[in-house]
């Protein structure tokens, strides 16, 4: 009995075949991951964009970087200072960055578990405020802490502390109005009003450019809907 002769033709044409099928498998494989690569991301952009504060999520406290958890005390002197606001991320109408979905997918499969719950500190301009440059995510572990996911975007103006002091207390604004009105009235020329200047002349001046700085202040602030920081820090409505 004789062996069939090899046809190298018929023997290219099968590793050809094998090829292409090995080609098409990979190339589902590929997509498969693709596409599952998708849905977790969707999911988690689905879970950012619904999240609620009452939540918290079941970290593995061992495996969390000590140096990104901040207790809630800290965050709100934080927001005071600077006149941010620290708000469910439901709230947040900005775009949130792929490296920080990329940061969430790596924390969940090192904590073997699904974040739902994400807090977000960010000026007022970037929340959907209920009336009808610098986010920082977090993530609620429990009992007032926060775990600092993802900060991105432009950092604050290196004034935004001293600008927004103003508007942490009456008292510094009121100071502040004390100080502004005693400099205008330090530009009045003397003898504006009467020949002769005197002390008791510059006070009243001095009042009276007190009384109409600080109504502009006041009219603004009740027109506006203003309030100071420690009142809007953690308040879901544009009106505050």
């Amino acid at each position: 009995m004789f062996l069939p002769k090899t046809n190298i033709e018929q023997k290219l044409s099968n590793y050809r075949n094998k090829q292409i099928k090995s080609d098409e498998t990979r190339m589902k494989e590929v997509y498969d991951i693709l596409t599952n690569l998708d849905n977790e991301l969707e999911r988690i952009e689905d879970n950012i964009s619904n999240s609620r504060g009452a939540q918290h999520n079941n970290f593995n406290i061992d495996l969390l970087d000590s140096s990104k958890i901040y207790h809630i005390d800290e965050i709100k002197q934080i927001c005071i200072d600077y006149r941010l606001r620290f708000l469910d991320t439901k709230y947040f109408k900005g775009q949130i960055p792929a490296e920080a979905l990329s940061k969430i997918k790596a924390l969940e499969k090192e904590h073997e578990l699904e974040i739902k719950a994400f807090k977000i500190i960010a000026p007022s301009k970037l929340f959907k405020l209920e009336d009808k440059d610098d986010p920082l995510l977090f993530a609620p572990i429990g009992n007032g802490y926060h775990y600092l996911v993802h900060q991105w975007g432009n950092d604050l103006h290196p004034l935004r502390k001293l600008l927004m002091w103003p508007f942490k207390s009456i008292v510094n604004l009121t100071l502040l109005v004390l100080l502004i009105s005693f400099a205008t009235t330090m530009l009045i020329p003397d003898g504006l009003f009467s020949k002769s200047s005197s002390n008791a002349q510059f006070w009243i001046l001095y009042f009276f450019m007190f009384k109409c700085i600080a109504s502009v202040v006041i009219f603004y602030g009740f027109a506006m809907g203003k309030n100071f920081n420690p009142a809007i820090w953690n308040s879901k409505y544009f009106n505050s």
